[in-house]
């Protein structure tokens, strides 16, 4: 358990050492475990919006780390809009929890990689 002075110290050394980027990316992840935690609690529908975000997380973490690398993310980008498109015009649809999934995939690397540039 941390006590208050070590947490003020660690926030204080995130702030004095981060980048926007990396700032950008640990408000995110903070965001996107709390809706995590929430839905699971939930359960039942909400669970959608747990496979959604849950997605998210590993991407934020690299991204805070300082180990986000945008041009695979661009690559993963580009196939996942490839396969959710081919999965939209087949006769096959995909189920709802795999559209979730790749809809969150989609959003994170987006989004980190318009932040980034």
């Amino acid at each position: 358990m941390q006590h208050d002075s070590e947490k003020i110290f660690l926030l204080y050394e995130q702030a004095t050492t981060s980048t926007p980027f990396e700032e950008f990316a640990s408000k995110r992840l903070a965001g996107a475990e709390k809706i995590v935690k929430s839905a699971k609690e939930k359960g039942g529908a909400a669970m959608l919006t747990y496979h959604h975000f849950n997605v998210k997380l590993p991407h934020y973490k690299k991204a805070v780390a300082g180990k986000f690398d945008v041009d695979a993310a661009k690559k993963q980008l580009k196939q996942l809009t490839k396969e959710l498109n081919a999965s939209i015009n087949a006769t096959v649809k995909m189920q709802q929890i795999e559209f979730q999934k790749k809809v969150g995939l989609i959003e994170v690397l987006g989004e980190l990689i318009i932040k980034m540039q």
